[in-house]
């Protein structure tokens, strides 16, 4: 009799040891830890199928896809393309919305931008907007040189001569409003020339040119041999007679 109560004792006792060790089993399995398994690291609930499904406090909740596969991961920070955005319930990683942008700091307002692009103002550009230039050093754009409008354009004159000449050049100019932030960067140009026609051509009660005075001096010896091979032919025409 003895021997059967001691047998139904030591029964009792290892049914209370299997259900404890199968309740601590359970609640190790609920952490979602698969042994070896990288996929869970740092997930509170795991899924072999899907990965983790809810991540540790401080840890930012990231579905990854790799072709028609997505799967869950706990991340420290997030990827390339996405910003961290944390929440009561759990911190998740979401995607920025602005186009060639390489990290954000929110959905709107980028921080970096992918290669070949500028950032300026929380946005990625191609080329700096007008009144910006582009630093290559930090691939952003800072304010540049800001010059005002062109003025009408100068006299047409020609070594400091506004006759005399059939073409001249006239200029305009340009003031510059506001210095660039750093010396590197240049201004555009602050003054352009063209070529123009002279309204007056000789120069009132001035010298001729040496040019002038050739063409007058051909013509003048032109008029003087047909002077004389008139007076030649008259004379022999005479003769004749």
């Amino acid at each position: 009799m003895q021997f059967r109560l001691f047998s139904f004792a030591l029964l009792v006792l290892n049914c209370v040891d299997y259900s404890h060790c199968q309740a601590g089993r359970w609640r190790r399995s609920k952490r979602g830890h698969y042994g070896p398994n990288p996929i869970c690291k740092g997930c509170l609930s795991c899924s072999k199928d899907n990965g983790c499904i809810r991540c540790q406090h401080k840890l930012f909740f990231f579905l990854r896809r790799e072709g028609m596969r997505q799967y869950g991961e706990c991340l420290h920070s997030c990827p390339s393309g996405y910003y961290g955005l944390r929440a009561p319930d759990m911190n998740r990683c979401s995607r920025c919305r602005i186009e060639n942008c390489d990290s954000c700091f929110s959905r709107d307002f980028c921080t970096k931008c992918k290669a070949g692009f500028y950032l300026h103002r929380g946005r990625c550009f191609g080329e700096c907007p007008d009144g910006f230039a582009s630093l290559e050093e930090t691939m952003e754009c800072v304010e540049g040189c800001e010059v005002g409008p062109w003025s009408e354009w100068g006299t047409c004159s020609r070594n400091n001569k506004t006759c005399g000449f059939k073409w001249g050049l006239e200029t305009r100019t340009r003031q510059i409003v506001k210095k660039p932030a750093k010396d590197t960067i240049p201004c555009p140009t602050i003054a352009e020339s063209r070529r123009c026609k002279m309204a007056v051509r000789h120069c009132p009660g001035g010298r001729r040119t040496a040019k002038t005075k050739d063409k007058r001096k051909k013509k003048k010896n032109l008029m003087e041999r047909a002077q004389k091979q008139h007076s030649i032919f008259l004379a022999t025409d005479r003769a004749s007679q």
